[in-house]
């Protein structure tokens, strides 16, 4: 195991001990209808905004299709892109998140289904899928590491692979800055600012990646919220 590894492992052990302890109830509030401050606010209705887009960008007839979402959190785009069809398999570090994404789930999705799991996004033993959506899951990534994440899926991903990252801004470099200043065991797990051009020069170089090409791209920048979507197609 190379040192990458070990720290792509490591850097997941503590996002899973942050949401699925310390943050699980402003997580669950957060992502509910509760009324929340005004910084969470313009968090919940970023992260609205972006759910929109992400779903935007996959067909709107999914039946038949499976779909990997790869941080699911509480749910939300699961139940949408089931509504539309997908067999949707939706997987979480946080046992807790995923518990009460079970709870939130409708009875009634239509002809789509959903399979919630607590575990690995990248375990190979999850199968193929048609699209894979991680919508914030890899913001707490450096660029190498979303490219070895990407890499992992694109061997078992036959149409789309949409994802959010990092931009890195002033003020997103900013803050990650400061947040290094505080102890590790004082902080949550920091989200790492990625330019955009270089990590597509390093998707474009890597070798499970050479049938891939970028296509859709979005800023949703609300408030204290700012993420960037992308999407990948792989190539007939």
């Amino acid at each position: 195991m190379d040192m990458r590894t070990n720290d792509y492992q490591l850097r997941r052990g503590e996002i899973e001990t942050y949401f699925d302890r310390t943050a699980v109830q402003a997580w669950a509030r957060l992502t509910s209808t509760a009324p929340v401050g005004r910084i969470r606010a313009t968090v919940r209705a970023g992260r609205d905004q972006m759910r929109a887009q992400l779903l935007d960008w996959l067909p709107a007839d999914l039946s038949g299709l499976r779909l990997l979402d790869a941080g699911c959190g509480t749910g939300a785009l699961a139940v949408e892109a089931a509504r539309r069809g997908a067999e949707v398999l939706a997987i979480d570090l946080s046992p807790t998140l995923v518990a009460l994404a079970r709870e939130r789930t409708p009875h009634d999705l239509g002809g789509g289904s959903i399979d919630f799991r607590s575990g690995d996004m990248l375990d190979p033993a999850l199968g193929e899928f048609d699209h894979v959506v991680a919508m914030d899951s890899l913001i707490h990534y450096d660029a190498p590491d979303v490219t070895r994440v990407l890499g992992a899926w694109a061997g078992r991903c036959r149409g789309t692979m949409q994802f959010t990252f990092a931009p890195k801004t002033p003020l997103l470099a900013g803050m990650h800055a400061v947040g290094r200043l505080f102890p590790r065991g004082d902080r949550a797990p920091s989200i790492v600012p990625v330019g955009q051009k270089h990590l597509h020069r390093l998707i474009s170089e890597h070798a499970d990646l050479k049938a891939w090409k970028a296509a859709n791209t979005r800023r949703v920048a609300v408030g204290f919220y700012t993420s960037q979507a992308w999407q990948w197609v792989r190539q007939a």
